[in-house]
């Protein structure tokens, strides 16, 4: 059984997309088989998972974009009326990493936003417009059962929107990466308005009959809170600058004392007990992810995670290629600590449900 992962945050800027990126490569090199989801219209994760630094590579994204392999054209039946039913998207496997496939972006999938949210906020009242809804879920059980996959990861836009908002109430688990800043901490606490509002529209859709009896029935709500990411903060001497341990200290007040009292209230997390056996504490911070600095425009030159970066990718030698391989090291262990802690974490939701 596939779980849906969305990481989401409508304050932009904070590293989601090569966050979601590394994380689903370590996932996969753990044995998953992982499906990463382009939902953000500016297609920066496609980008990266495929590159666009050459002719040949312009060439082949094009090449990839005529079969129809993407979000948007996946979801076209249900959203243009076409006379046929969702099909599971040929997703396209990432180079270099076995079980790792990229759902590609488009930037038209936008264009889908005005209708679903007049669908939504209708309810699905207005025939034509009931099969809206549930059609994004549809499309990935589809594709995830056609590659078997283990782990979704959707990389959602900054914004909070209908498609967000769909998004977010269709997948098992969501985690709010953030950055230390103080729009980290407003972003957080909007969330704590938003969230139970959306949650609240989504048990109404899916235990409405018109929406049970559509084409692509609404699911049931599962979503549960798995944490925060905290990243692109700089250390100095081995430790974060006082500057930047002020504001993690503060997104972390604003997690547990206001956001995470919500999710409990609205049933959106696991238990304390599932958490605690991960080593997550109340500050609910799955793991603290530094500054990549240079390292992060070989990777995505590349299309490889910043730890996997070979010395000859790095094209370094001397201090700075020990400088920037020890660095290397620092991140393959946070990030291989961080799936640790997802399969784990979901792994205990899911032995709960049954």
């Amino acid at each position: 059984m596939v779980q849906k992962i969305a990481l989401f945050n409508h304050n932009s800027g904070i590293s989601k997309t090569t966050t979601t990126f590394n994380l689903g490569w370590m996932l996969a090199a753990k044995g998953k088989r992982v499906i990463l989801v382009d939902a953000d219209p500016q297609c920066n994760l496609t980008r990266m998972a495929l590159g666009e630094e050459t002719e040949d590579d312009e060439a082949r994204i094009e090449a990839i974009y005529d079969t129809g392999s993407n979000i948007k054209t996946g979801l076209a039946p249900a959203f243009e009326f076409q006379p046929k039913a969702i099909e599971a998207v040929d997703c396209i496997p990432i180079e270099g990493r076995d079980g790792l496939f990229l759902l590609p972006g488009h930037v038209g999938f936008s264009e889908y936003e005005v209708t679903l949210g007049i669908a939504q906020e209708l309810s699905g009242s207005i025939q034509s417009l009931k099969n809206l809804p549930g059609s994004i879920a549809d499309l990935l059980e589809k594709t995830a059962k056609k590659f078997n996959a283990d782990y979704i990861l959707i990389d959602i836009s900054p914004s909070l929107g209908a498609i967000n908002q769909n998004l977010l109430m269709i997948s098992d688990f969501f985690i709010v990466p953030t950055t230390a800043d103080f729009f980290s901490v407003m972003a957080i606490d909007s969330l704590a308005k938003v969230l139970p509002k959306w949650y609240a529209w989504a048990k109404a859709a899916s235990s409405l009959q018109n929406l049970k009896d559509a084409t692509y029935p609404f699911p049931q709500v599962t979503l549960r809170f798995l944490g925060i990411i905290v990243q692109t903060f700089e250390i100095i001497r081995g430790k974060e600058t006082a500057a930047f341990d002020n504001l993690i200290q503060k997104i972390e007040q604003v997690v547990s004392s206001k956001l995470v009292p919500i999710m409990r209230q609205n049933n959106m997390m696991l238990p304390e007990q599932v958490y605690a056996e991960q080593g997550v504490d109340r500050s609910f911070c799955l793991t603290k992810i530094s500054n990549f600095n240079s390292l992060i425009a070989l990777s995505q030159e590349h299309r490889t995670p910043i730890y996997d970066l070979t010395p000859q990718q790095l094209r370094q030698t001397g201090v700075v290629l020990k400088k920037n391989q020890a660095k290397q090291a620092e991140f393959q262990k946070t990030f291989a600590d961080l799936a640790d802690k997802i399969i784990a974490l979901t792994s205990a939701a899911y032995a709960i449900s049954a």
